[in-house]
This record gives C-alpha cells, structure tokens and sequence, in this order.
C-alpha cells in the first residue's frame, strides 16, 4: 500500500449499494489515505463506512447532511484536504466501475507531472450500455471543441487526478459544476485556468442489478444538464477564443 501526504484519494458517494464496502476496501488495499465524502445518502451507506472507519486510521468518512451532488461533495472533501495539506486529489465512484487496481499509477502519474489532471479514458466492456457510449462521444466532441483540441482523452469519466488548488479556483468562481455537470465542466474549465491533460487508458464497468450495480443517471434529466452546460461553456469558449488560439500558437512552435 502506498502512502502519501500530498496526493489524496477521495470517493463522492451518494446511495452507492452493496459494492460500497468492498470499492472503499479495494481503494485502501492500494492507496493511504482515502477519503469518502457521503453526500446525504440515505440507504445505510454512512453508518457502514463510519464503523469500517473506525477501525482504519487511513480512511477517514465526511457526512454531508443532505444531497448536493457529486461536484458539491468533491467540493467540500478538497478544501478539507487542502487545509490538511493535500495537494493533490484522485476522484473514484463508489459504486465499484472504477479501477482500483491502477489507484498507484495514477497517482504515480500525477507526482511526476503535478501541474497536470491526469485524466482516465476508459475502456468498455461488451456490457457497456450503447447509449452511454455514444452519448459520451458528443460531449467528448464539445469539449474538445470547447479547448480547441488542447487534448482532453474522455470529459465525462470520473476517475482522475486533480491539482486541488486550480480546482477549488474553478469551482469557486461559478455556481455551476455542482451536481452531475462536474466531471466534463472540470475538464474544460481547468483546461482554460492552464492546467494540462494527461490521459491514461482505464477500464470501466457496467453492473447490473443483480450484480449489486447502482446508476443514478437519468436520461432526460442529466442529458438535459449536460446540454445547458455545454451551451453556457461554449459561451465562455467564444469569449476565451483569443487567449485559446494564443496558447495554441505557443504550442505550435511557430
């Protein structure tokens, strides 16, 4: 297991079923310490995390009082880390889809490079919903758009490391990035704020039901969220035009 005073693991959780418990044990076997903020669950979660918690000094459980959603949780667990002296913060969903087992590297990644997010692709299995899969190219296609190419790999997968500072910056300038609008609004948003991409393969899985799989994600709803956010970014993509075709001519070399 590896330990770290910079470099943190943190798990927004909200209702996240069974596979709780063995997604945060998974996550200690590989990393010390880990952080899971419980952002209002209301299925038992926080009671089973707290007794795990108490028996483990590297996980320490924050309990939101109500809901907020998973960009307000990430929120309030980085500027807790920040205070403690964190200055970095690996996101994963509790649910289980999100590789443990490549905990290490990542966070290996960002030691060596630690102005970038180092962001997961992920690489689906045959049990990978189509519609999720296709929906998630277009939002990848707007904010690539959005960072004229600046490289963002996937907007919307959430497992991947952030410098918590320009992080906090971001969200703190805006009311957005609150709830499941965060993971794609980040990308983008730190991309402008000169935070490099760095992009690592990473597998993600589906669970069924049966399978003890949770999804919150409502297709109406949240493809309605992601829509109004990528036409408020895209606003704010025109107004940063200049300064974006200024980096990028930097890049160039020319």
């Amino acid at each position: 297991m590896h330990a770290s005073a910079t470099h943190l693991l943190l798990i927004p959780s909200y209702n996240p079923g069974p596979k709780v418990r063995a997604t945060v044990a998974a996550a200690r076997a590989q990393w010390n310490p880990v952080w899971v903020v419980v952002d209002g669950s209301t299925d038992g979660s926080a009671d089973l995390l707290q007794a795990m918690a108490a028996d483990d000094p590297g996980l320490r459980v924050l309990v939101l009082p109500r809901n907020h959603g998973k960009g307000a949780a990430v929120l309030a667990g980085i500027e807790q880390a920040r205070r403690a002296g964190f200055t970095h913060a690996l996101t994963m969903d509790s649910d289980g889809q999100h590789p443990a087992e490549l905990i290490s590297a990542f966070m290996q990644a960002s030691q060596a490079a630690p102005r970038a997010m180092v962001l997961g692709v992920p690489v689906f299995g045959p049990e990978a919903p189509r519609a999720r899969v296709l929906g998630r190219k277009i939002s990848n296609g707007w904010a690539n758009l959005e960072t004229l190419g600046a490289g963002i790999g996937d907007s919307l997968y959430g497992f991947r490391v952030y410098p918590i500072t320009p992080l906090i910056e971001v969200m703190r300038k805006q009311s957005f990035m609150r709830r499941f609008d965060f993971d794609p609004e980040a990308a983008v948003r730190m991309v402008w704020a000169g935070v490099p991409p760095l992009n690592l393969p990473a597998p993600v899985r589906y669970f069924t039901p049966e399978q003890g799989g949770v999804s919150h994600f409502n297709y109406l709803r949240d493809n309605a969220l992601l829509s109004w956010m990528h036409t408020r970014l895209f606003i704010g993509f025109l107004a940063r035009l200049p300064l974006l075709l200024w980096r990028r001519f930097k890049r160039s070399g020319v």
